[in-house]
């Protein structure tokens, strides 16, 4: 197992962290999301029966980590609101974090585009970070996703789209 598990730690984690990192723009936050799946992966790679390939396997579990992180901040927002004024509305706080390290190695435009990532749905984010990030195929991406490879098209089309139009008001 441990030759394994090196395996998957050389070939996959810088990939296997950039994506965590563009999901969460929090260096500590996706390095703790990365431990966290390196640990699930540990314990459950028994059960891989193979129907997907090791990365696919792998991305998926740091998805749905990184979905239980966001979920797990949602319900800490929703505590904190209630407990401080529960008319204030939570959706105006702006997240202060500082764009990734690799953003000031990017070109203007690439900024831009990382920057009205935040503006698309959690699902358009998710696919474009897969899709042009991370250099996945469809099937790869709707595996990960644990959808349709039709709905992954829809996504990123739409997703594509939004991103043309926020550019397009620039």
């Amino acid at each position: 197992m441990e030759t394994t598990f090196n395996s998957l730690y050389d070939q996959y984690h810088v990939d296997l962290y950039q994506y965590v990192y563009y999901m969460v723009k929090n260096q500590h936050v996706a390095e703790d999301i990365v431990q966290e799946v390196y640990i699930k992966v540990l314990k459950s790679y028994k059960n891989f029966r193979g129907e997907s390939s090791e990365k696919t396997w792998l991305f998926s579990i740091a998805r749905h980590t990184t979905m239980d992180y966001f979920r797990k901040q949602q319900r800490q927002q929703n505590k904190l609101a209630n407990f401080f004024n529960k008319d204030q509305n939570m959706a105006l706080i702006k997240d202060q974090d500082p764009l990734p390290d690799e953003i000031v190695q990017l070109n203007d435009e690439m900024k831009r585009i990382y920057q009205l990532l935040d503006y698309c749905t959690l699902d358009q984010k998710n696919v474009l970070i897969l899709r042009y990030i991370q250099s996945l195929s469809i099937h790869e991406t709707a595996q990960i996703l644990e959808w349709s490879e039709s709905k992954v098209k829809t996504t990123q089309y739409r997703a594509i789209k939004k991103l043309q139009q926020l550019i397009d008001k620039d």
